[in-house]
């Protein structure tokens, strides 16, 4: 998903639900507003705190990529039908001045 796209939407209050696998403390230096902190090894050992809904729409964002692009997978693999990647990621995010939430 484009980031232009998902900040309309938080905006418009209909945002999917954004699953940000950086650390903890990267997650604290900023996010996607409503962002839920679900670090990749929290995904992988299945304690990860993310909607009962496999249906529920997902956006998965890392700082460059590499993480989210993992973190997808196994998400996909746990039985989540719609999940796709934040274009950009969180640099992109922030290159493009858009609202961050800490």
């Amino acid at each position: 998903m484009q980031a232009i796209e998902l900040m309309r939407r938080v905006k418009a209050g209909s945002p999917p639900t954004v699953v940000d696998v950086r650390s903890g403390g990267e997650f604290k230096t900023g996010h996607v507003p409503g962002a839920l902190n679900a670090p990749t090894w929290k995904i992988l050992l299945r304690i990860a705190d993310l909607p009962k809904d496999h249906d529920a729409e997902l956006v998965v964002a890392c700082e460059h990529g590499p993480r989210a692009q993992m973190a997808k997978g196994i998400i996909s693999s746990m039985g989540y039908r719609n999940v796709t990647l934040l274009e950009g990621h969180m640099s992109g995010w922030r290159q493009a001045g858009l609202d961050m939430e800490k």
